[in-house]
C-alpha cells in the first residue's frame, strides 16, 4: 500500500470524450441546466435518488456545483455531468466517489434526466470513467451500488462486464422510508480490458 501525500497534486481530467457523450466537472454557468434536468426529472429521479427534491432553484444548484468544485479541487470527490457531444445538451451526473485513495478504491455513481434515458448515454458515459480509474488513477477496486429494484440501473454494471458480488439486505431506505436491498457490482485490477 502506497499513500498519498498530497491528494491535491493528483491530476485530473479536463473533460472525457465519447462517441455521443463528454463527461466533465461541474462549472458555476451549469447551474440553470442542472436544475432544470433534474426539474424535469423529479418523478422519475424520486424512487432511487436522495436528491430528486434538492435543486428547487438556480441559486440551490449554483451552490451545490460550487461544493463539487471544491471536493474537486480537494480530491475528496469528482463528481461530474455528462452532455450530449452533439448538442451540449446536459443529460445527467454521474462521476467518481473516493472510498480509499491508499489503495485506489473508487465507486461510480450515475442519473439521467428522464427524457434522455434508454439511448446509451449513462452506458458510454460509465465506460469513460471505468477506463480513467483504471488506466490513469491505477485504480484496485471500482464499485458500482443500486437498488435491487433499478432494473435500468443495473444494466449498466452488467452490460459492461462488471461482475455481480452480491446484494446487501436492508442496508438503506427508500425516500418514503422502507427498508431497501442494494446490489453491489465491482471490477478488480486486471479485470478491464480497454474499450476500443
Amino acid at each position: 500500500m502506497n499513500r498519498i501525500k498530497y491528494l491535491t497534486l493528483i491530476p485530473l481530467f479536463d473533460e472525457l470524450r465519447g462517441e455521443r457523450v463528454i463527461v466533465r466537472p461541474y462549472r458555476e454557468s451549469d447551474a440553470p441546466h442542472l436544475q432544470e434536468a433534474v426539474a424535469e426529472s423529479r418523478d422519475h429521479l424520486r424512487p432511487w435518488m436522495p436528491f430528486a427534491d434538492e435543486h428547487q432553484s438556480v441559486e440551490e444548484s449554483r451552490d451545490w456545483i460550487i461544493h463539487q468544485i471544491a471536493r474537486w479541487l480537494t480530491r475528496e470527490g469528482m463528481i461530474v455531468g455528462m452532455w450530449d457531444a452533439a448538442t451540449q445538451r446536459y443529460l445527467g451526473g454521474t462521476g467518481l466517489h473516493v472510498h480509499d485513495w491508499d489503495i485506489a478504491y473508487f465507486e461510480i455513481g450515475y442519473w439521467i434526466r428522464a427524457s434522455a434515458q434508454g439511448h446509451g448515454y449513462v452506458t458510454e458515459a460509465v465506460r469513460l470513467l471505468t477506463d480513467y480509474v483504471f488506466d490513469t488513477l491505477k485504480a484496485s477496486r471500482v464499485e458500482i451500488r443500486c437498488d435491487e429494484l433499478n432494473v435500468r440501473s443495473a444494466a449498466v454494471p452488467r452490460r459492461l462486464g462488471y461482475v455481480e458480488e452480491g446484494l446487501l439486505r436492508n442496508d438503506s431506505t427508500t425516500p418514503e422510508g422502507e427498508l431497501r436491498n442494494t446490489l453491489v457490482f465491482s471490477l478488480i485490477s486486471g479485470e478491464w480490458p480497454k474499450q476500443t
